[in-house]
């Protein structure tokens, strides 16, 4: 092997066969559940596992990967033949796990270039797809590093919960705590920005979270070509109709692609809890 690889980490929500196909390396977060330490993915940690044991109240938590495991497997690519390597990971104003790869490309000698992507979830994948794109086009390291951070900026990602109690737990939750405060009967829009949850706005029902969720969303793709998910945790019935909105509002900026759709992963579903639903809007410029 020679060239460059793309590295991302399992929040990045890329389906096993989507990532082998595009050569993307990626390195699993843990969940604790009870005494149990579970690695992220169909063979450990699912979202399944994860609501199940937030409604138990069994205590859930999550860990970044440690800078070991990353020095590991860029050791291992070097071994292989490969000349850089890009690592993109999710917003490190959520997570350590940023830190945690810029600190083992310290460790190696080949040139690694750290990512973030300012996002989480599938933003952060379709960051990491975008550079894999800019790579097979004959791109650089360089340029596919710049690619990919241009893409998590002009991502947006909205989502709702039933309820802030979960991301008041992993002090996930920023000045949304102070604004929303203990209104328990509002269901609160929250959005991504400069990587961090911050409140966009509150709404009434669920329902009408839905459709507002669908408004931003045509909203933020304007008419420009875009990559569309919708993400649950345990609602997938609400998200499968959030997705079908979608489909039909924004067919023409899909050009033949389809809304995605489809649980959230076991390390995010543990900060937001059964019953979110969230919905991410990539420009594909």
């Amino acid at each position: 092997m020679s060239g460059t690889v793309i590295v991302t980490d399992s929040t990045a929500s890329l389906p096993a066969e989507v990532a082998q196909a595009h050569g993307i390396r990626v390195v699993p977060l843990q969940v604790v559940i009870g005494a149990r330490v579970l690695d992220e993915g169909p063979d450990g940690a699912t979202p399944e596992v994860v609501a199940q044991a937030l409604r138990d109240f069994v205590p859930v938590s999550t860990s970044r990967p440690a800078p070991a495991l990353f020095a590991e497997l860029y050791r291992s690519l070097e071994a292989e033949g490969v000349d850089e390597i890009v690592s993109i990971h999710l917003s490190g104003e959520m997570s350590g796990t940023f830190e945690s790869a810029q600190l083992a490309a310290l460790e190696v000698d080949l040139p690694v270039h750290v990512v973030d992507s300012g996002q989480v979830g599938i933003a952060t994948g379709y960051a990491a797809l975008t550079a894999a794109d800019v790579l097979a086009t004959g791109g650089t390291a360089q340029q596919a590093a710049e690619a990919a951070l241009a893409r998590g900026e002009a991502a947006t990602s909205l989502f709702y919960v039933d309820t802030l109690e979960y991301l008041r737990r992993g002090g996930r939750i920023g000045a949304a705590a102070a604004i929303f405060g203990s209104a328990l009967s509002v269901k609160p829009l929250l959005e991504i920005a400069g990587g961090k949850v911050v409140p966009r706005e509150r709404v009434r029902t669920a329902s009408r979270a839905l459709a507002r969720l669908a408004e931003l969303a045509v909203e933020a793709a304007g008419d420009r070509p875009v990559d569309v998910c919708v993400s649950h945790l345990a609602n997938a019935g609400r998200a499968e109709e959030l997705a079908a909105t979608l489909t039909d509002r924004l067919a023409e900026g899909l050009e033949g692609r389809e809304v995605m759709c489809g649980e959230l992963g076991a390390v995010l579903g543990a900060h937001v809890g059964p019953g979110m639903v969230a919905v991410c809007v990539a420009p594909r410029d």
